[in-house]
Order: structure tokens, then C-alpha cells, then sequence
């Protein structure tokens, strides 16, 4: 009998499966230096010790994302270790600010199974929740995943697909915790003058920079999140699939996103959750991405008048400096658009 874990394939999964996910992962200084490192994220809040203890934070929260990734990583051995592609994101809050020092773990539920017309394949919808050393859930998503079957021949299980919100009410989301005020918050310090008042619904903004990807860069971040699908770990396999080379990881590409927004949305330190998510094309090492982004909403904050919520529509571009912010037409997205990410931010008002 087999000690070693060889993933689930698709007629593994069964609607209602709870998956209890290892490793839990104490996050420390060093995650958060090597994340800034990899993305080159400035947002003041996360950057600054002392600059977000002015605000009322014990200390520095960590990055929104790097939350992300760390309980992403756990999900993969038993989601996605199979996969042929993440597909998308609905529903992501994040619920509780994370700190080094901190330790998180993760479970997940199959809320939809789906197979494809290939026989080959199948979509596995999963409710992923990651919670810290108390207990508290600090963040929880559904993702939709292409997953490969173990035997084509297998019957195919009936069809589930889960009604998900098209978008988050912005009363559905965390509100910050106690004792934390943007009253004093120093624009100076934080990069930009830019407050909610400032951004006006459809204003789109370039945001002008682009990175290149390294193999180094997608290979350290799978790494450190612990990230172990084989799309992006091993080239030998995938020599034999359809692009001959290691896919990126698509939080990568959103991180990279993020990180490029920071340049026109400084001030926009805290994503409060992710209304929709697609990777539109896949990303290899060696491209540049470029993002825009388009303001689709705001709105007031429930009993607070110092922080706004904006809701924004971002978009990566690969090996192209945006000219003309290309996007979704016609329900097709251009070859070089590789992320479009639908998500509320918080902004000082």
C-alpha cells in the first residue's frame, strides 16, 4: 500500500466532501519581507510598522493577498494538485486582519461538481475557509477548478453548479476592527493626496508600470506558499502538455496586479473582498504584465465616516503597456489580457 499522496482526481470529489487541509503555517517577518520581495507590494498600512500602529493596528497587518496565497497553498494536495487550470473566484471576504506571528489553517467544502464534454476533465467548485490560531475565519472564497480524471471511462456524476453572488453587498463585508480611525491618516507618508472623494464611478486609471516575470520569482512564490500543483512545479511533466512549459500561478499574476495598482490607488491599503476572478489566458515566465483598472462602485462604509468602499475592476495585460485598456468584448477577452479581478477596496475618506 501506497504511503504517498497522489492528489484527488475528479471522480474523487463528491458534493458536500469536507476536506480538512495540512499543513498549518505560522506566518512570520520573513513571509512578508520575501512577499514584498517577489511583488514589490507599498501600500503604507502593510509596509509600515508604526505607520499603521498611528491608524490603531497592535502592528503591521499582513498583506491581504499574502493571506491569500498562504491559505490557497493548503488547498492545493487535496483540490488542485491535478488540475489542468484554476478557472475563477466568487465570493472572497476577508474577514479578520492576519499578523505575523499568526497561524493559519484551512478546510474546504465541494459545493459543485461538473464534467466536461471531453470525458477527460471536470469543473470542482470548493468554499475554502482559512482560520488563525483561535479559531477565527479570516478569510473564506469559492474557486472553480479543472481538475483531471483518473479513468475517462468513469461515469460522470450529476451536474451541480452553485448559484454564486454576482457581487458582494458591501453590507456583507467585515467591518474593521475596533479602534481603528483614519482621521490622521498622512497622505504624505502613504504616497497619494487620492481619497474616496477623488475617484468618480467609470474613471479608469493606467497604472503605467509593468513587471517582468522571472522563473525564479513563479518557482519562489509556489514555494513559499506551498503551492504544490504540478502545473507550475514540474517542467518534465509538463513537457508533455498542451503549452510545453510551466504555467504561472494565477495569485501570482493577481499579486502583480495589485502591486502595479498601487500606482494611481495608493491609498486603497485593504482589499475587503473579491466579488469575481477570472484568469482569462495563461501566463508564462518571461512576460511582462501591465494592469488598469475601471471604477465600477463606492460606497459608504456602515457607521463609519473615515473609510469608503470602492469597488474595482482590474485588469492584467501581458507584454503590453495599456493604451487602449483592453478588457472583455463581446464576451471574449484578447489574448494578452491575463487577469480580470472584480474587488472592493477600502480607502480613507
Amino acid at each position: 500500500m501506497s504511503k504517498t499522496n497522489p492528489g484527488n482526481f475528479f471522480e474523487d470529489f463528491y458534493v458536500g466532501q469536507i476536506l480538512h487541509h495540512a499543513t498549518p503555517k505560522t506566518v512570520t517577518s520573513g513571509d512578508v519581507a520575501l512577499y514584498g520581495g517577489l511583488f514589490g507590494t507599498r501600500f503604507a498600512v502593510q509596509s509600515s510598522i508604526e505607520f499603521a500602529r498611528s491608524l490603531g493596528y497592535p502592528t503591521a497587518p499582513i498583506d491581504d493577498l499574502l493571506t491569500f496565497h498562504i491559505v490557497f497553498g493548503k488547498t492545493v494536495p487535496d483540490i488542485s494538485l491535478n488540475a489542468v487550470a484554476n478557472l475563477g473566484y466568487a465570493d472572497c471576504r476577508f474577514l479578520v486582519p492576519v499578523y505575523p506571528g499568526d497561524t493559519l489553517q484551512a478546510t474546504s467544502e465541494v459545493i459543485g461538481l461538473k464534467q466536461n464534454s471531453n470525458g477527460q476533465t471536470g469543473i470542482v467548485y470548493v468554499r475554502s475557509k482559512g482560520f488563525n490560531q483561535q479559531g477565527n475565519c479570516v478569510l473564506e472564497y469559492v474557486r472553480w477548478v479543472m481538475v483531471q480524471k483518473k479513468d475517462a471511462s468513469s461515469p460522470a456524476p450529476k451536474a451541480v453548479v452553485p448559484e454564486l453572488p454576482a457581487a458582494i453587498a458591501p453590507k456583507d463585508l467585515a467591518q474593521l476592527p475596533d479602534g481603528i480611525r483614519f482621521d490622521d491618516y498622512n497622505t504624505d507618508l502613504s504616497g497619494s493626496t487620492y481619497k474616496w472623494g477623488d475617484y468618480s464611478i467609470g474613471e479608469k486609471i493606467n497604472h503605467v508600470d509593468g513587471m517582468t516575470i522571472e522563473e525564479a520569482d513563479h518557482m519562489m512564490a509556489a514555494r513559499a506558499f506551498q503551492n504544490t500543483a504540478r502545473v507550475h512545479f514540474d517542467q518534465f511533466q509538463a513537457t508533455t502538455g498542451r503549452f510545453k512549459r510551466r504555467l504561472i500561478y494565477g495569485g501570482h499574476i493577481i499579486s502583480l496586479a495589485r502591486a502595479l495598482s498601487f500606482n494611481g490607488l495608493a491609498n486603497a491599503w485593504s482589499v475587503a473582498g473579491v466579488n469575481a476572478g477570472k484568469h482569462a489566458n495563461p501566463c508564462f515566465a518571461g512576460d511582462t504584465i501591465y494592469a488598469w483598472s475601471e471604477v465600477l462602485d463606492k460606497a459608504e462604509t456602515p457607521l463609519r465616516d473615515d473609510v469608503g468602499l470602492m469597488r474595482v475592476r482590474t485588469f492584467g495585460v501581458k507584454d503590453q503597456p495599456v493604451a487602449e485598456f483592453p478588457g472583455e468584448m463581446q464576451g471574449k477577452y484578447a489574448p494578452n489580457v491575463v487577469l480580470d479581478i472584480d474587488y472592493w477596496v477600502r480607502i480613507p475618506r
